[in-house]
């Protein structure tokens, strides 16, 4: 039986760091009420002229550089992203040259903050049909070119960053399984009003903008989770205390919280780095998992469980064996 198993990972962050002193400044906020509601203390904001190609080019050389594999040797491309370069060609086209795999399919998934571990889940699919040997899967965002600063409520939560995985085909178990939902019908709790064939102006940012309405995304994304987490272990027969480590989705340290809550795992078994970065979106789950990979604390041989949940609303789990 052929699995898809991760050869290394990347991550690249923007070098400005926006911090919650900064925002008290922009609007009627404080640094106790962000930390406190979303455990967030800064974030990192792209440079202008710096695009999301940019950032996912930094993440996936460095994934390639630890996978020990050329950019040729590559024969898929998959990028979640809900903010692309332009809207056509994908970014993943764009990364795609950059990185001289030129030829093999490559396509931008937009499931919001899910992206990533959607982009993760058609991979492996990918390489367990056998269509694909070596896959580059990155998450990548320059979320705040969305946000509107002036919305005290949205502009706290988001920063910008990119993590990449090289996956690679092998006889070993790594990716043991993945599970994606979405619904479409809790669309106005967490959106953006504008695109191409919606909404758009001539005003300010064409009246381009998150919003979002926190409670009842809380309420949701918690039930989800669990939900999503249940099924995962229920699916692959795993008992939770046989999960080694938690890499959730960093929005909120309080949905974090729960969910490790809900597995029984100490807060030490979990990789949190939402109160560095903020919320990345698609960017949150593989830039954590980066952290924890080349910190030393997730090993070969690990049982790791990532999980996201985004607008749409999307979720998604991912259980593998590192």
């Amino acid at each position: 039986m052929i699995y898809s198993r991760i050869l290394g990972t990347g991550s690249y962050l923007p070098e400005r760091i926006l911090t919650n002193a900064e925002l008290e400044a922009r609007v009627q906020t404080t640094d106790e009420w962000i930390r406190e509601r979303t455990g967030i203390r800064q974030r990192h904001i792209a440079a202008e002229g710096e695009t999301t190609c940019d950032i996912s080019f930094h993440a996936a050389q460095r994934a390639l550089e630890a996978a020990g594999v050329q950019g040729n040797e590559i024969d898929l491309v998959i990028l979640g992203t809900t903010s692309p370069d332009i809207v056509f060609p994908s970014t993943a086209c764009l990364l795609q040259h950059r990185i001289g795999a030129n030829g093999c399919p490559a396509f931008d998934v937009n499931a919001a903050c899910s992206g990533f571990m959607y982009a993760l889940g058609i991979a492996d699919k990918f390489i367990r049909s056998g269509s694909a040997k070596k896959a580059l899967v990155v998450g990548a965002e320059t979320i705040s070119r969305v946000v509107d600063w002036n919305d005290r409520t949205t502009c706290v939560l988001f920063g910008d960053g990119a993590g990449a995985v090289v996956l690679g085909a092998s006889e070993e178990a790594g990716i043991l399984g993945t599970h994606m939902h979405a619904d479409g019908g809790h669309r106005e709790l967490l959106y953006t009003p504008v695109g191409i064939s919606a909404g758009f102006t001539d005003g300010p940012n064409h009246g381009l903008a998150i919003h979002m309405s926190g409670n009842e995304v809380f309420k949701v994304a918690v039930k989800t989770l669990d939900a999503v987490v249940e099924e995962t272990l229920t699916t692959h027969g795993i008992d939770k205390s046989q999960i080694d480590w938690l890499i959730p989705h960093q929005a909120n340290l309080r949905i974090i919280t729960a969910t490790a809550k809900r597995l029984d795992m100490p807060m030490d078994r979990v990789i949190v780095t939402v109160d560095r970065h903020g919320n990345t979106s698609a960017a949150s789950v593989p830039l954590a998992l980066d952290e924890a990979v080349r910190s030393g604390r997730v090993k070969r041989g690990d049982m790791v469980l990532m999980e996201a949940f985004g607008g749409g609303f999307t979720w998604a789990s991912a259980l593998m064996r590192y």
